[in-house]
C-alpha cells in the first residue's frame, strides 16, 4: 500500500489554498502535514480551520513534507520555488508560474537543478468539458480554426471596490498585474493547450471602472504564425455573462458556458454547444457534460491529480514548458498596453 504524500502549503495568501487543503484532508492519499505564511495570524487561522500545524519557520515545514503547494502572492513564486526545490521538495505551483518571464526562467532553473518534480496548476486543464472542446479542435473536426474569443471574468473586484486597493491583489508590486494576469492567464494557457504559442500580441488595458492602482479589465489579441487570431477579455467587474469560450472554423462552431465565475450562475445544459457544416441550421448540438466550475470541485482537481503524479499514476498536466508560455503572452499583452504596439510574444524561455 502506497503512503499518504506528506503535504505542506506555503502560504494562504491565495484563496485557492482552501480548495487545496480541502482536497488534501479529503484524500485518503495525501496528509496535510503543515501550513507556513508570513503573516502569522493568517498561517494559524488557516492551520486552525484545516485541523493542521502552522509552522513559522518555513524550513522546519519544509523539513516534515515530501511536497509542497505554493499559493503565495504571485511575485515571491520564484523565491519560494527556489527554496523549495532546494530541499528536495516536490512542487505544486499556484497560477500564473510569475509576474515575469525573468522569475519563470528561476523557477525552471531551480526546478531542473535540483530534479524535483513539478506542476503549474491550471484548473482549466482537467475539466472534462474543456477536454472535449481540445478534442474537437485537435481531431479536426471544427475544420481550420479561423478565430477564438475567450471571456473569463469575475465580479470580486466590483464587490470590493476600492478596499481591494488595500489587499496583496490589488498591490501590483506584490500581484504583479491585474485582472490581465490574474484572469487572463487562465484564458491564456487555454489557447496554449488549443493551439500553441501565438506569435505577436496587442492589447488595451483599463482602470476605468474602479480606479485601482492595477487594470480591472483587458483586451488582448494574438496573432499565430499560421494566421489564426484569438482575442482574450478579462475582468473582475462581470456581474454575469454566458458564453465564456468561442471557436469559430471552416466545418464548424463550439461554444462554451458556465467555466467562469461570471457564467456559472446563468448557464443551462447543453454547456458545450456544437454546429457542424452541414447540419440543420439553427439547432445546436451538445453533450450533457458539466462543467467543474458548477460542480463546485473546479480548484480542487490540480491538487488531487498531482497526488497521482507523486504515486506514480499520472504525468503533470501542465508542465514547466506550458507554464511560462502564457505568462510569455500576458506580458506582451502588457507591454503592448504600455507601448500602444504590437508586441512580438518570447518563443523561448532561454531567450530571456
Amino acid at each position: 500500500m502506497t503512503e499518504p504524500v506528506r503535504f505542506g502549503i506555503l502560504s494562504f495568501a491565495h484563496y485557492h489554498a482552501n480548495f487545496w487543503s480541502q482536497a488534501l484532508n479529503e484524500s485518503p492519499d495525501a496528509e496535510l502535514v503543515g501550513i507556513w505564511d508570513d503573516d502569522a495570524a493568517r498561517g494559524r487561522d488557516a492551520a486552525d480551520k484545516y485541523g493542521t500545524h502552522f509552522f513559522a519557520d518555513r524550513a522546519e515545514l519544509l523539513a516534515e513534507c515530501g511536497a509542497v503547494g505554493i499559493t503565495s502572492e504571485t511575485v515571491y513564486h520564484a523565491d519560494l520555488v527556489e527554496e523549495a526545490a532546494g530541499a528536495g521538495r516536490d512542487i505544486l505551483l499556484e497560477k500564473p508560474m510569475a509576474a515575469s518571464l525573468e522569475h519563470c526562467r528561476r523557477i525552471r532553473d531551480a526546478v531542473q537543478s535540483a530534479g524535483v518534480r513539478f506542476q503549474q496548476n491550471f484548473p482549466k486543464r482537467y475539466d472534462p468539458i474543456n477536454h472535449e472542446l481540445v478534442g474537437l479542435v485537435h481531431r479536426g473536426e471544427l475544420g481550420r480554426v479561423a478565430v477564438v474569443r475567450i471571456r473569463h471574468a469575475n465580479y470580486h473586484l466590483l464587490e470590493l471596490g476600492h478596499s481591494a486597493a488595500g489587499m496583496w491583489f490589488g498591490d501590483p508590486s506584490l500581484a504583479g498585474g491585474g485582472s490581465l494576469l490574474d484572469e487572463g492567464i487562465h484564458a491564456a494557457d487555454l489557447l496554449v493547450w488549443l493551439l500553441g504559442l501565438p506569435v505577436e500580441a496587442s492589447a488595451f488595458t483599463s482602470d476605468h471602472a474602479l480606479g485601482l492602482p492595477l487594470e480591472d479589465s483587458a483586451l488582448a489579441i494574438f496573432r499565430y504564425a499560421d494566421g489564426v487570431l484569438a482575442e482574450i477579455v478579462a475582468s473582475g467587474t462581470m456581474l454575469a455573462a454566458e458564453e465564456s469560450i468561442e471557436v469559430y472554423g471552416t466545418g464548424g462552431t463550439a461554444i462554451i458556458s458556465g467555466v467562469d465565475l461570471a457564467s456559472r450562475d446563468f448557464t443551462r445544459s447543453p454547456h458545450l454547444k456544437v454546429y457542424r457544416r452541414g447540419e440543420e441550421r439553427g439547432e445546436w448540438r451538445g453533450p450533457e457534460t458539466v462543467p467543474f466550475f458548477k460542480q463546485g470541485n473546479f480548484h480542487q482537481q490540480g491538487v488531487l491529480h498531482f497526488i497521482r503524479v507523486l504515486q506514480g499514476q499520472a504525468e503533470p498536466v501542465v508542465t514547466l514548458e506550458d507554464g511560462w508560455k502564457s505568462v510569455a503572452m500576458i506580458q506582451a499583452s502588457y507591454q503592448s498596453a504600455q507601448t500602444g504596439q504590437t508586441q512580438p510574444i518570447c518563443q523561448s524561455l532561454d531567450d530571456v
